[in-house]
């Protein structure tokens, strides 16, 4: 006997929605099938099957940004280059 199914109504923004597409379309799957595998995923594991969390950027990230906001404002002196070309010049030296 076949098992009952149900049909399910979300809204989502539509350029999350083609970007999944895109994604699911490259892993041979639709979004259909994704979601049922989500949905198993959930009852399997009695929660969400992934980590649910504020990004935070690591002190690397916020130091390089840091960095690169006192290159902007004159406060670190930087050289600059036109090309990659001359940047691979120069590191080469």
């Amino acid at each position: 006997m076949e098992a009952a199914t149900s049909a399910i109504s979300v809204q989502v923004d539509s350029y999350d929605k083609e970007m999944a597409n895109s994604i699911l379309k490259n892993l041979g799957l639709n979004m259909s099938t994704f979601v049922n595998m989500a949905i198993k995923q959930l009852i399997y594991t009695d929660g969400l099957p992934f980590e649910v969390k504020n990004p935070k950027p690591s002190s690397e990230l916020l130091e390089a940004l840091k960095e690169g906001e006192d290159i902007l404002n004159g406060k670190i002196d930087a050289k600059g280059y036109n090309n990659a070309y001359d940047m691979l010049k120069d590191l080469k030296k």
